[in-house]
């Protein structure tokens, strides 16, 4: 019979998939010894029967009965007894953590009766009735639908200890006139109805925006957790806190996080009061900090990693309420896997499961130069680091908004809530004036990537002013530029100036100045052992060239001839275009090939001894000629007005209206040009083989690489290959050395994929442009989905994340899997690899290792990247 609840003491941190992850490590402290509230878990599968048929599962009532009777008598209390009332709290715990974007009910239990026997227990009134009211917020928010302001403003009309009975009547009508029902007096009916909330919440549209963001699976559901509850707000032997076994912002050794004496969990989690750092408790409770310490330490021998804790102390007993994987800055992660290797805690090649290619291209973006820069406006903590510029706005709507328009924005809030997440996820930045180092705000933007300050106490915001005022009187209004430092907690008005990252100048200079460039210096030189793809880059250019191989690339994998035809040269494309004779054209190709060949053979000598694959004319000819529209008005302004027009440009226009096409992607373009322009294809060709004559003979070790592109058929590849065969044989004969270059294509269409067999008998080399094979397999334009529908697909769930950017595995990945395998049962051994944008996409590479692909090609910036997530692809596959 399938379970539905399971006790702390029966589970295990390798059941996070069924006790979702705050059960499953409740469950492991409990069996390690740590102090521990009892309790226990409700299993997402019983959360995804409640969601798909509406009801719970028949049994489920049955085991919560049961285990309720259990809990109480571990106790020593019953839920409703009027004297000495057991009172429980209850969570959401899904497998992925999902930080407050779920519901929690606290103080569950509590009602006009039992408040009044825990007021007494406690001998302590004001404790009692706050918890009560606690209670009457959170149930009537979360389970009866009533709108949080209108707690909030009923609290602050009372806002004094004595008044808490008249809050909590206040609280009660409230609820009456929101839900049209009286609070639940009934503890039992309280615990299904909050149970009921919490399965809720995981469809919830905050929930839902998450997941999205993050790649999860809607499907899973959540856990609930149902926990005696212990209480930090007894008063000044009592608190509540967060503590990490490492800083999640920089990754340095020690404890970190903060601690409210005399408070709730929630307290801390929200920022609605500036906690302090919780090395102050050893000052306060020396006995329970050294005991938080062996806590904190024990936990990070058992799980090698950095942990994020959850802590209560109830008149000075600690109570350990939750741990899990802590979230953390890219800085955090790589310093931290870096020091548990050189405590022997995990091995070298174990941080290649702690680091990603997304948090390193974090760690390659600008930072301030603060050297000549005037004061700042404010400074708070330092939650999230990095460099952020963007015009303040002071709601997450607004924040939405003018991103939606391209604006870069930081969100300036008093401090978050989940429902703020939009915002957070739109803005460049957050900026809040309470909070800590655990808040809501810190916590989602370090899991984002998103530059955050918290706690600017100097700064005071008017929300509904849309502004913030400074200590010195200065007022930032709405759409005002001000960048935010997350490094240091530094805001400033104005946009500031930038400066390499000490990691991008390693990556540049080779200079491992410091802690954080040696320990990425260390996870690159493990990924290099470990990975089997070879990482090549997309360059045009020497300069782009010569840097890819600093970045460390192993080869060019895309170098596209096109854009060595734009700026000055184009006159002569146009040549080319408007000859109307083949010694006219042939002329103008013979003016081009000696700019060709230098290009080639200075991005040659760059890569020398690497392989260079070089793509051959590919864009349509229109797109060297000027817009049709405004040289049509032109023209046509000049003939009304009894003017000659210009001969040249009238030759233009006949030029641009011959090669008009309605749909120019899938028209004259790749392979269909090089054949029907006589003289094209073999120019570049000439120009290759001469390139690497000369590099030979200057002593070099020149790979040059040509690659056919937009392929659709055999017999095309079959013609434009003995074109360029002949060309390089022509060199070969009149250099007197041996200038052979493999052959091969691109892979780029539908119909390429599906005849791969045939193609690469004709081929030494595929290349797959994932960029065009998702377009055509798709069947639309990258640029219009992006400015029409595209966006609104993602918003809506119905694609987790953009083709072009993250690689459709189910579709595209079935193409492109094709054609490797039919590829190679045709021609064994041939060498295929990837040169679209994909190829520098962590999820996607993962994708091309385990089909077998022998290369990726991305921009070379993304090559440090892409090395790490080839040799990540490699270890997850261990």
């Amino acid at each position: 019979m399938i379970r539905y609840v399971y006790d702390f003491t029966d589970g295990g941190q390798a059941m996070a998939n069924l006790l979702g992850g705050k059960g499953a490590h409740l469950a492991e402290m409990t069996r390690m010894g740590l102090p521990v509230p009892p309790g226990f878990t409700i299993t997402t599968q019983a959360c995804r029967t409640f969601l798909t048929t509406g009801n719970e599962p028949e049994q489920l009532t049955d085991e919560l009965a049961d285990h309720l009777a259990s809990l109480e008598e571990t106790m020593g209390r019953r839920l409703g007894d009027p004297n000495d009332p057991l009172l429980l709290s209850v969570r959401s715990g899904a497998q992925h953590s999902m930080p407050g974007m779920m519901e929690t009910i606290l103080d569950v239990g509590l009602n006009d009766t039992t408040v009044r026997g825990l007021s007494e227990v406690s001998g302590n009134a004001d404790f009692a009735w706050d918890s009560y009211r606690r209670l009457l917020q959170m149930y009537g928010a979360t389970v009866l639908g009533a709108a949080p302001d209108l707690f909030a403003s009923e609290l602050a009309q009372h806002p004094e200890p004595h008044e808490l009975p008249l809050v909590v009547e206040k609280f009660k009508e409230v609820i009456k006139g929101a839900a049209d029902e009286e609070f639940p007096q009934d503890p039992t009916t309280q615990l299904r109805r909050a149970v009921r909330a919490v399965f809720l919440s995981w469809n919830g549209e905050r929930a839902k925006v998450y997941r999205r963001r993050e790649h999860i699976s809607e499907d899973l559901g959540t856990a609930v957790t149902v926990q005696a509850m212990v209480y930090g707000n007894l008063g000044g032997d009592s608190g509540t806190g967060v503590a990490f076994t490492h800083d999640p912002a920089t990754g340095h050794e020690g404890v970190y996080g903060d601690y409210l004496p005399n408070a709730q969990g929630e307290d801390v989690v929200s920022g609605i009061r500036n906690a302090i750092p919780v090395k102050e408790l050893e000052r306060i409770d020396p006995v329970s900090f050294h005991q938080l310490q062996d806590c904190l330490l024990t936990l990070t021998k058992h799980y090698r990693d950095l942990c994020d804790t959850e802590f209560t102390i109830e008149r000075g007993k600690l109570w350990m309420l939750q741990t899990r994987i802590g979230k953390r800055t890219a800085e955090a992660a790589f310093r931290i896997a870096a020091h548990f290797i050189d405590e022997d805690v995990i091995t070298p090649d174990e941080v290649l499961g702690r680091v990603t290619g997304e948090q390193l291209g974090q760690l390659m973006f600008p930072r301030f130069d603060t050297a000549q820069t005037e004061s700042p406006l404010a400074v708070g903590i330092p939650a999230s680091p990095g460099a952020a510029v963007g015009t303040a706005v002071f709601d997450s709507s607004e924040a939405v908004r003018q991103a939606g328009l391209g604006e870069g924005v930081v969100l300036v809030r008093h401090e978050t809530s989940p429902d703020d997440l939009p915002g957070m996820i739109a803005a460049r930045a957050v900026l809040t004036g309470r909070g800590g180092k655990t808040s809501h705000a810190a916590v989602v933007a370090r899991g984002m990537g998103r530059v955050c300050v918290c706690g600017t106490e100097t700064l005071t915001i008017n929300a509904s002013d849309r502004a913030f005022t400074t200590a010195d009187g200065t007022q930032v209004t709405e759409g005002t530029v001000i960048s935010v430092d997350g490094t240091t907690g530094a805001v400033y008005l104005g946009a500031l100036p930038l400066v390499e990252s000490d990691v991008m100048r390693y990556f540049e200079y080779g200079e491992e100045t410091t802690a954080l460039s040696a320990a990425v210096a260390h996870a690159l030189e493990r990924a290099d052992h470990a990975r089997r793809l070879d990482v090549r880059a997309n360059a045009d250019t020497p300069a782009d060239a010569a840097r890819a191989r600093r970045f460390g690339a192993t080869g060019i994998g895309l170098c596209r001839t096109e854009h060595m035809f734009l700026g000055e040269r184009r006159h002569l494309v146009e040549a080319m275009i408007l000859a109307s004779t083949d010694p006219d054209r042939q002329q103008a190709l013979d003016d081009l090939l000696p700019l060709q060949r230098d290009d080639f053979t200075e991005i040659l000598a760059a890569m020398d001894g690497l392989p260079v694959t070089i793509r051959l004319l590919d864009p349509p000819l229109h797109e060297f000629l000027p817009d049709r529209t405004e040289l049509t008005k032109h023209i046509t302004t000049q003939r009304a007005t009894g003017e000659t027009p210009d001969a040249h440009e009238v030759r233009l226009l006949d030029a641009v209206e011959r090669l008009d096409e309605h749909n120019p992607m899938l028209g004259l373009r790749g392979v269909r040009l090089g054949l029907v322009t006589p003289g094209l294809y073999a120019m570049q060709a000439r120009a290759v083989g001469e390139a690497v004559a000369r590099r030979r003979r200057d002593g070099g070790e020149p790979r040059a690489e040509i690659m056919i592109p937009l392929v659709g058929t055999a017999s095309e590849l079959s013609r434009a290959r003995d074109d360029v065969t002949a060309a390089l044989i022509e060199v070969s004969t009149a250099t007197g050395i041996d200038v052979h270059c493999p052959i091969g294509t691109m892979i780029e269409l539908p119909r390429a994929a599906l005849t791969s067999g045939a193609i690469a008998r004709h081929a030494d080399f595929f290349s797959l442009g994932t960029n065009d094979l998702t377009q055509t397999t798709w069947g639309l334009s990258r640029d219009d989905a992006e400015a029409s529908f595209l966006p609104a697909y993602l918003a809506q769930g119905i694609c987790d994340a953009s083709p072009f950017e993250r690689l459709d595995v189910d579709g595209v990945g079935r193409l492109v899997t094709l054609a490797l395998e039919e590829g190679r049962a045709a021609h064994p051994g041939l060498p295929i690899g990837v040169c679209g944008e994909h190829g520098g996409d962590p999820y996607s590479i993962h994708f091309f290792d385990s089909v077998g692909m022998d290369y990726v090609s991305c921009s070379p910036y993304r090559v440090p990247i892409a090395r790490l997530e080839a040799g990540r692809a490699r270890y997850v596959q261990r």
